[in-house]
């Protein structure tokens, strides 16, 4: 008989972008529920000033993490058993030329942090930061894993190994559990089943990151991928209320005409969906938009909610406000348990692709389950991306390749071959292209080093 039990664990993790003021603070409360683990968060940040505040914010979620801000990547790194990365590159008002000076050649974006002519630029200023994080990495922690919750999450994941190809570096992104969780209303509203767990839910996950795709579907004996066409056909008009104003939600339409489309569930959630697709289907201008059920989200709204997270964070200091526990949704602590060998389970991350995809490049930052055990992530066999979701997915998967090839010798003509032939600029001629990507490189200079500007 096996009478191994489970042993606890004293560990530094290092948080590049420690200063953070929304995923910084659910990994708190998550290490706070963690009773075998132990060890210290070093929180490193180029705003000292808000590890610091995130130094004392620690403190008072609970658990038992210490905190401490560092003014040098090199004390922060060094000796780190796990390295999350979670940044802003640049600033909302870098952000605010990514999202809405397109709209004046009547592109649209919902997000703009991942595809499109919004996402390509960010993905130039990021590549830089992640060069150099790469090599603190490579130079302070060698054999740390790293988590990464940045966007671009391909380009920035990609980046990484570019560098530093021994990392052990992976990206996590929570879109496919909001699928599952469609999948649990359908089971209780078609079959009367209810509180079905997520973690029950089985779904084979294939894609790349915002634009993944469940090709197989189960819960115990029960074909998931049935029940969805079931779901779908007594809910054509989607599922849920949706407001103007509500810039994160949707009612599932944009996903249920590309089930109708491809005959596989698009695990994202419309906005992400929606930027992959051609510009007339669903982002064609506000009005479209909204028919289907979502909504654009001003960088207006973004730098509003900033200001009250600042003033939650000062709140929080001061004593007038306590830390706020909850369920974050996120599986960051689950895998660093489970690569501590304290658990094994499958979820779905972001990694190189050595043929888990075999019909996307090999090397290119792919989407699908893995398993997580002692010191190993495994990325399952998740097959070919079916055909028709190909055609919209490859051009894709190749700009950013080229994006990162682009950023990282700092050549803006390999960039624009990207630009000008993502999905959301097929409506621009080569001039009008190249218009919008001088003006769009301008505005976000200060964030571009190398690159000649």
């Amino acid at each position: 008989m096996n009478t191994q039990t489970k042993t606890e664990k004293t560990i530094k993790i290092a948080y590049i972008g420690g200063g953070s003021r929304g995923w910084a603070w659910k990994l708190m409360d998550d290490l706070s529920k963690a009773d075998d683990l132990y060890g210290e968060v070093s929180l490193y940040d180029i705003d000292f000033a808000a590890a610091l505040a995130n130094e004392t914010i620690g403190a008072l979620s609970g658990g038992n993490f210490t905190y401490h801000a560092y003014e040098s990547p090199k004390e922060a790194l060094t000796d780190a058993d796990f390295v999350i990365i979670s940044i802003t590159p640049g600033t909302f008002d870098e952000m605010e030329s990514d999202v809405h000076t397109p709209e004046k050649y009547g592109i649209y974006q919902s997000v703009g942090d991942t595809v499109g002519p919004g996402g390509i630029l960010r993905a130039l200023r990021t590549i830089p930061m992640y060069e150099t994080i790469a090599g603190y990495i490579r130079d302070y922690c060698p054999q740390a894993w790293v988590i990464n919750y940045t966007n671009p999450m391909s380009v920035c994941v990609k980046t990484l190994y570019e560098v530093f190809p021994q990392i052990k570096a992976f990206g996590c992104c929570h879109e496919v559990f909001g699928t599952q969780e469609l999948f649990a209303d359908a089971l209780c509203e078609l079959r009367g089943i209810e509180n079905a767990q997520r973690r029950d839910i089985l779904v084979n996950v294939t894609g790349i990151n915002h634009f993944t795709w469940i090709t197989q579907a189960s819960y115990f004996d029960i074909d998931l991928i049935d029940l969805y066409k079931e779901y779908i056909a007594k809910h054509p008009n989607g599922v849920g209320k949706h407001e103007p104003e509500d810039y994160f939600g949707c009612t599932n339409r944009v996903k249920f005409d590309l089930f109708t489309r491809f005959g596989a569930v698009a695990a994202s959630g419309d906005r992400h969906l929606a930027e992959f697709c051609p510009g007339n289907w669903y982002l064609k201008d506000p009005q479209t938009v909204l028919r289907w059920g979502f909504s654009l989200t001003p960088v207006s709204w973004r730098k509003k909610d900033l200001a009250a997270r600042l003033q939650k964070s000062a709140d929080l200091q001061s004593g007038a406000a306590a830390f706020e526990h909850g369920d974050t949704g996120e599986e960051g602590v689950n895998q660093i348990r489970a690569l501590l060998g304290l658990d094994a389970f499958v979820t779905n991350v972001n990694v190189p692709n050595v043929g888990q995809i075999p019909n996307l490049p090999l090397g290119a930052v792919v989407e699908t389950n893995a398993l997580f055990s002692k010191d190993g992530v495994r990325p399952l066999m998740a097959g070919d991306v079916p055909g028709g979701v190909l055609s919209l997915m490859l051009t894709t998967a190749i700009n950013q390749l080229t994006t990162v090839q682009a950023g990282l010798t700092r050549d803006l003509d390999l960039a624009f071959r990207a630009f000008c032939t993502d999905r959301l600029c097929d409506r621009l001629s080569p001039a009008e292209a190249q218009a919008l990507f001088d003006e769009m490189l301008a505005n976000t200079k200060d964030y571009l080093p190398g690159y000649g500007l």
